[in-house]
């Protein structure tokens, strides 16, 4: 049986698919059974489990021979990193329980860094904590998602910016679909075990930079989009009025910094890397929600012709929406 956690996500969806495309049995663990539908109707068992809870883990976890992990991130924790570290204590003490064969971990680039990555110290402990299971381990180290940035669509939309904490606006960084992550994983996961640990770096088809960004929002929105930094001054006072906690915003500002310090990358000489399919133009046009439009259900002139007749408001800076976005859970 394979146990994939976290099942209802983008990337968990497509481990769970390229699983059963293969006629492997699964248990799809979600937290609320509201979700599990659709999960059934791709044949498998479904299971509801809340990561904090060893017992509910326990139950999920039942004859697993393998198991996909992946750990959230607890943006309004007071102590954000503590409590992504007591969740991997309380998965890692139910895989210890369970003893399957594989783990496969969803970690981060920059994940064997020891400090000073924000948010992705949180998967360093990950990986140091599940690298003492009695199991074949692999870590799934993926880059930042493309998807994340479809929560600036508004922004974008709004006022022909699109913020960045990555600076130089001409720095390239990687970048993956998460559902490319969850293809891959499903690769692994269905293949033979590793003897001891392996590292697999994922990420997509090329490197951009956030004016790529931008002219990938700037095509599926029909206007012209550009790019701008968001400075150091602004972006932990951003994040909290965001709806961030404190603790959460220092980590994220903190992972950016380490970012455009050049931090956040494959580890030299450690395991591979796997590309994706997906560039970031696909999945902005997929996605991309304007002017109260869905691109595939309005004809695109008729969607472009929304964006440009709504009646005149006044100007909201692109700093304003940035904050908006950011109260969105993260994908």
């Amino acid at each position: 049986m394979y146990v994939i956690l976290g099942a209802a996500g983008k990337l968990g969806r497509q481990t769970v698919r390229g699983l059963r495309s293969r006629n492997l049995p699964v248990r799809a663990v979600v937290r609320e059974a509201t979700r599990a539908a659709p999960l059934r109707d791709l044949g498998c068992e479904t299971g509801v489990a809340d990561l904090r809870d060893g017992a509910s883990l326990d139950r999920v976890l039942d004859g697993a021979q393998a198991v996909q992990v992946i750990c959230p991130v607890m943006p309004r924790e007071a102590d954000a990193l503590a409590a992504m570290k007591r969740v991997t204590e309380v998965v890692a003490g139910a895989l210890e329980r369970a003893r399957p064969q594989v783990v496969l971990a969803i970690s981060d680039y920059g994940a064997e860094v020891p400090a000073g990555t924000g948010v992705t110290m949180a998967f360093h402990h990950l990986e140091e904590r599940l690298a003492q299971l009695p199991a074949a381990v692999i870590f799934v180290r993926s880059a930042e998602h493309m998807e994340n940035w479809t929560r600036f669509v508004k922004v974008a939309a709004e006022t022909g910016e699109l913020p960045s904490m990555h600076q130089p606006l001409t720095k390239q960084f990687p970048t993956v679909s998460a559902g490319d992550v969850g293809i891959i994983a499903a690769e692994l996961l269905a293949g033979p075990p590793p003897a001891g640990r392996r590292i697999v770096a994922v990420e997509g088809p090329r490197r951009v930079d956030a004016r790529d960004v931008a002219a990938a929002f700037a095509v599926a929105l029909g206007r012209e989009v550009v790019s701008r930094e968001v400075g150091r001054q602004e972006r932990i006072p951003a994040l909290l009025r965001g709806g961030l906690s404190e603790s959460y915003a220092a980590l994220v500002a903190e992972l950016y910094e380490a970012h455009n310090a050049g931090k956040i990358d494959v580890e030299p000489g450690a395991g591979e890397v796997r590309r994706g399919s997906t560039d970031i133009a696909t999945v902005v046009s997929g996605t991309a929600t304007t002017a109260n439009f869905v691109r595939g259900r309005l004809p695109f002139h008729e969607a472009r012709a929304a964006l440009y007749t709504r009646p005149a408001r006044p100007r909201v800076t692109s700093l304003v929406f940035f904050i908006f976005a950011l109260s969105i859970p993260t994908l």
